[in-house]
C-alpha cells in the first residue's frame, strides 16, 4: 500500500509545476526506483527518494513556437504556449501592423493579418529568464514565416 501512496504523493507533487533547473514538468511517465523509507529523529516521518521519468518543457532562446494570444494591448499581447506565458512587445511586431484599440477585442493589424485574442500566432523566443518556480519568455514576429497561422 506504500507503493501506491508513494506514487500518488508524487503524482500530486510533481506534476504541473516548475522547476528552474528542468523547466515544466508536464506530466511522471515511470518510476524507475523507490529507495527504502528511512525514518526521520524526533518527528516520526518517513523520508524516500523516488526517481522517476518525466515530460518536460524547457523554452530556450530562439525556439519556434505556437501559441494562443490571451491578452492584446497598446504594448504589445501575451500568448499562451502551453504554461509559459511569452510576451510580445509592440516593437517587436512588424512595422506594418497598427494597434486598434476601437475595435472589439483589441487588435494590431495589417492588410494580410489580424492579431486579437483568440488568434493562433508562431512566435520565436528572444529571451527567457529562469527563477527557481517560474519561466518568464519575450518573443517576436517580426520575422519571416512567423505572425498568425489562423484566426
Amino acid at each position: 500500500m506504500i507503493q501506491t501512496r508513494l506514487k500518488d504523493k508524487l503524482y500530486s507533487d510533481v506534476e504541473g509545476t516548475c522547476s528552474g533547473r528542468f523547466g515544466y514538468i508536464i506530466t511522471v511517465v515511470s518510476l524507475m526506483n523507490i529507495s527504502k523509507g528511512k525514518v526521520l529523529p524526533g518527528s516520526g516521518l518517513a523520508e524516500f527518494r523516488v526517481k522517476y521519468q518525466a515530460i518536460v518543457f524547457k523554452p530556450y532562446r530562439g525556439e519556434v513556437l505556437d501559441a494562443v494570444i490571451s491578452t492584446v494591448n497598446k504594448m504589445g499581447f501575451f500568448a499562451d504556449v502551453g504554461p509559459l506565458q511569452v510576451f510580445v512587445s509592440s516593437h517587436l511586431i512588424p512595422n506594418d501592423m497598427r494597434y486598434d484599440p476601437n475595435s472589439t477585442p483589441p487588435c494590431y493589424s495589417s492588410d494580410d493579418q489580424v492579431i486579437h485574442k483568440g488568434a493562433q500566432v508562431r512566435i520565436k523566443l528572444v529571451g527567457t529568464r529562469i527563477d527557481a518556480t517560474e519561466i518568464f519568455a519575450i518573443g517576436t514576429i517580426k520575422e519571416d514565416y512567423l505572425g498568425v497561422i489562423s484566426s
